[in-house]
């Protein structure tokens, strides 16, 4: 399996992290992922990593964050060219380790509806579905 090369992004991997972001049809209308990045990279609880492989291109991703009680991994992004490498579980563990190292015991993810092709792929990695039952309320309404 090719290793990538795992570092915390910087902002001059905004754009091609999003169009990663959006190769992958990780992006909802509802949400600019521009936004997402600075987001997740300004907190002190969050981060965005990128894989790099041997060439030195951002092939993958994955936004990472807590709340000081649960972690969660976000926009899980590997190249579509680079699928079945193994980069997308390089990456899942590295937003593991990254949690892991500030104390967090539980990861979660959401996998929307539309996605759930990629529900055996997490499957492999040992997570497993849980009975719950998501609500949301939009604070800010999105712009369409």
């Amino acid at each position: 399996m090719p290793q990538l090369t795992i570092r915390s992004a910087e902002p001059f991997d905004q754009t091609r992290v999003v169009e990663l972001w959006r190769d992958c049809g990780l992006v909802a209308s509802y949400n600019d992922p521009n936004t997402d990045f600075r987001f997740a990279k300004d907190g002190t609880c969050s981060d965005v990593l990128v894989g790099e492989d041997k060439n030195g291109r951002v092939v993958a991703s994955v936004m990472v964050g807590h709340d000081g009680h649960r972690g969660w991994l976000y926009y899980v992004a590997t190249d579509p060219w680079s699928q079945g490498l193994g980069f997308g579980r390089q990456m899942v563990e590295a937003g593991e380790a990254w949690l892991r190292d500030r104390g967090v015991v539980k990861v979660q993810l959401l996998v929307r509806e539309t996605n759930t092709k990629v529900v055996s792929f997490y499957e492999h990695l040992g997570f497993e579905v849980a009975p719950r039952t998501v609500m949301a309320k939009w604070l800010i309404e999105p712009s369409e």
